[in-house]
């Protein structure tokens, strides 16, 4: 599945176009390799990370959506391992 189309499926984001945006910005990785078209192939078990809404999120991917479900079908398609909102303490 094309990464534009799983992150607006999961509901990360509210359009395709929103997700395209993103990234065009060159900063989401999949697996550690930077994503350099918004066609990236995602498979089951691959892990990307995104800036989003001003911190670093790392989701897993649990499986590959059909459509565009409710927020529960969503969120069973995806584990989140960690956001970093770059606040650290001193």
């Amino acid at each position: 599945m094309r990464l534009d189309r799983y992150l607006f499926f999961i509901r990360l984001l509210k359009t395709r176009t929103q997700a395209q945006e993103l990234l065009h910005q060159g900063r989401t990785r999949i697996d550690g390799r930077r994503v350099e078209k918004v066609s990236e192939i995602v498979r089951v078990g691959a892990t990307i990370t995104l800036p989003l809404r001003g911190a670093i999120r790392v989701i897993r991917v649990l499986s590959l959506p059909a459509r565009r479900g409710p927020s529960p079908e969503a969120r069973a398609c995806y584990e989140e391992l960690g956001v970093d909102d770059g606040d650290r303490a001193a």
